[in-house]
Parts: structure tokens; C-alpha cells; sequence
């Protein structure tokens, strides 16, 4: 939907099982309608993309994407952008360390990344900006040589060329935003900022980086990492770093009580990543890869209480925990004042909660749109509350 000063709201359809163009639009249908009915019955609906490299494929012959739309004029919907994080299937298998796959030194990811720009080209209102989110050039365990790297920025650029070339022909300014997230490549704001620098080393003076590369901003993955948002927000600023997106979104936190950890492993899970940082008495910081053997140290060794541990699970924003696990929502809290002060900041919001099929029974609601609903309408409280809406 659109809020005060341009902002652009929708909540990202990655949440809905989807692999090919048949099954997205069905949820489109099914359940992105039904929760438009909810929140924003008359007025425009901002529609948050999630395309695999398949739909994306088969949204592109002529007469699915006419019929497209033609779907969103008759609902009175739009596309502002697109989630291309996750290139193949995102439900109901082991998705883990995979979702990276293939990463950014392989032409496969730009071709992917390319063809949901063209796609979004066509799909953006007049004036309206178009973004795509990606993941941070590829796992920290995935590379093993420098010129990985190289690689890496090398299709960063060209993907940069590209968008330059493909906004001048559409009239429509297009952005990728880069999303850190732990044992990303990049994964907190001081790598994200290295990563940017050494771009413009390679690219020096060149406008189209900042026009076209930026960062999208997941607070749960920044929340992780133990960063504050105005900290992160005036850093990228200081390094004149666009911000492409913002994901509202929210990641479990606790002090490792037997109690908290008895619950926790209830989030333990085959399908995504789930990366774990704890951050000592002194300040340290001890990374586990994922859930569960983050689990198995607190297991073979207690651990203090004075830690506390974040985890890469995405939860409801709306969620009230009363218990010994508590969430890191006040970290989307803290977005908003920067955006009340600056609201020329970020134009792209979005609701990224995707794990609603994998929650515990005591997080899990009856049905996607209901969370979908309760989360729209807490994020729209918020907005209000500082003026937004």
C-alpha cells in the first residue's frame, strides 16, 4: 500500500509454497487477495514479489505476463519488488546453506537477477521505483579461493550495467539491494561497507554504483549481528551506500535458562538456516552456524546466563512472548524514527516472515492470512504512531 511520503508497504510472498508461475499466482489468488480484502480493501495494494528462476522463466512469455497485467489492473494491485534471494524452491525440502546457490560467481544468478528486472520493468507504475533483493554474494563457507571474490564483483558490476542500461530504456529507476545476513560473504554492516568500498576502488567516480547497488536491510538479520539500526543506518549513510529495502521482520532472542533452551530447540528445524550469535558478558561474540549445534554446546557445556543468544528465526512481528523467549521487534521499532526523520531514507517496505510453515504449533496460527493480517496490522500502529500513515 502507499503510506505518507512515497513509502511503498507489502509483505513478501515468499511465505506461500510456490515453485513455478502456476502455484504463485494461485497463492496470489488464494491468499494475497483475501488478506488485500483485510487490510486495504479499496485504494492501490502494493504486492511484494517472490519469483523462483522457474516462475520467473514463465512469467516472462508475453502472454502469461500480459495476463498478469491485466490481474493486477482488475484488483487494483501493483509490483514495487521482488524478492530474488532464493533462486529455486523455498518449501518443503532442505533449503539450509542451499539458498545461496548458486551464489554470485555464477552467471546463472545474474541471468536470474536480469530477467526479474525485466519483469519488474514492465510490472512498476509510472514514477514508482523497482528494487530486487539478493543474497550477499554467497556463504562464508562457499568460498575457498580469492577469485571467488573477483568473480563475484565482477557480476555485481555488470548487474549494475545492466540496470543503468535497462532504467534508461524504461524510464524507471531500478535498484538491487544486497541483504547481509550471518556467514554471509558479507554479513554485518562493517563487511557491507568493505564490500561497497572495494566496488568503487574497482569503479572509481562512477554514479551508477550508488544509482543501482544499495542494501537491503533485513532487521532481523541485522539484529542478529548485534547492530542497532541508527548506528547501522548512519554508516551506510557516511559511506553514501543507498538503502534499497527495508524488511521489517524480527528474530528470536534469550539468556540461555533451561527453561529457554528447552523451548528453543522446539524451533529446531530441517528446512532453513537458522544461525546463532551469542554475545558473551564481555562482549564477545560466538557464531554457530545453525540451531542445532548451538544447541548441542549448551547441552555438552551450560552456559552463563549474563549471555544472550540470537537466532535467525523469523517470527511474527504481532507476537507477544510472556515466556523466557522473547523477539528483537524493537529493532523494527527503531527503523522508524530514522524514517519519520528522513523519509527520503528508504522508499521500499516489506513484511518478510516466511517461516510461517515451519513455527512451532504455540506460534502457528490457524491460517497464513490471519498472521499475514495480524502482521499488517501491527506494522500499521507503528507507522502511525510516528506519523508514516
Amino acid at each position: 500500500m502507499l503510506l505518507k511520503h512515497g513509502l511503498h508497504l507489502a509483505y513478501c510472498t515468499n511465505i506461500h509454497r510456490s515453485e513455478t508461475w502456476a502455484e504463485t499466482f494461485a497463492a496470489l489468488e488464494q491468499s494475497t487477495l483475501r488478506v488485500k480484502a483485510r487490510v486495504q480493501p479499496r485504494g492501490r495494494y502494493a504486492i511484494g514479489l517472490r519469483l523462483s528462476d522457474r516462475a520467473a522463466q514463465e512469467l516472462s512469455d508475453p502472454a502469461a505476463l500480459l495476463g498478469f497485467q491485466r490481474w493486477l489492473d482488475r484488483h487494483d494491485a501493483y509490483v514495487f519488488t521482488i524478492n530474488g534471494f532464493p533462486f529455486g524452491q523455498f518449501h518443503d525440502v532442505r533449503v539450509k546453506e542451499n539458498v545461496y546457490r548458486p551464489d554470485w560467481t555464477d552467471a546463472r544468478r545474474v541471468a536470474y537477477t536480469e530477467r526479474l528486472f525485466r519483469l519488474l520493468a514492465q510490472l512498476l507504475p509510472p514514477e514508482v521505483e523497482g528494487s530486487v533483493s539478493t543474497s550477499p554474494g554467497t556463504h562464508k563457507d562457499f568460498i575457498t579461493r580469492p577469485e571467488q571474490a573477483e568473480q563475484m564483483r565482477a557480476n555485481f558490476w555488470r548487474l549494475v550495467e545492466f540496470l543503468d542500461e535497462l532504467s534508461g530504456k524504461s524510464n524507471r529507476l531500478l535498484h538491487l539491494g544486497v541483504e547481509p545476513e550471518p556467514f554471509g560473504w558479507f554479513e554485518n554492516t562493517a563487511e557491507t561497507v568493505q564490500f561497497f568500498e572495494r566496488m568503487r576502488e574497482a569503479h572509481p567516480g562512477d554514479a551508477r554504483l550508488e544509482r543501482h547497488l544499495g542494501v537491503n536491510y533485513d532487521a532481523c538479520h541485522l539484529a542478529v549481528e548485534f547492530e542497532e539500526p541508527a548506528a547501522a543506518m548512519a554508516e551506510f549513510q557516511r559511506h553514501g551506500i543507498r538503502i534499497s529495502k527495508l524488511h521489517l521482520s524480527s528474530a528470536l532472542r534469550l539468556r540461555p535458562t533451561p527453561a529457554a533452551l528447552q523451548l528453543l530447540a522446539r524451533f529446531d528445524e530441517p528446512v532453513y538456516l537458522h544461525q546463532v550469535i551469542v554475545r558473551q558478558a564481555d562482549g564477545r561474540l560466538v557464531k554457530f552456524r545453525d540451531l542445532a549445534p548451538a544447541l548441542q554446546s549448551a547441552a555438552r557445556t551450560a552456559r552463563p546466563p549474563d549471555e544472550e543468544w540470537r537466532v535467525h528465526f523469523h517470527v511474527p512481528l504481532h507476537w507477544q512472548p510472556t515466556g523466557p523467549l522473547q523477539s528483537t521487534v524493537d529493532q523494527v521499532r527503531g527503523l522508524l524514527p530514522l524514517l519519520q526523520a528522513q523519509p527520503q531514507l528508504c522508499s521500499h517496505l516489506e513484511m518478510e516472515t516466511y517461516t510461517w510453515a515451519v513455527l512451532p504449533e504455540f506460534l502457528h496460527s490457524a491460517e497464513v492470512v490471519d498472521q499475514l493480517v495480524g502482521e499488517y496490522e501491527w506494522v500499521l500502529r507503528e507507522l502511525a504512531h510516528w506519523g508514516l500513515c
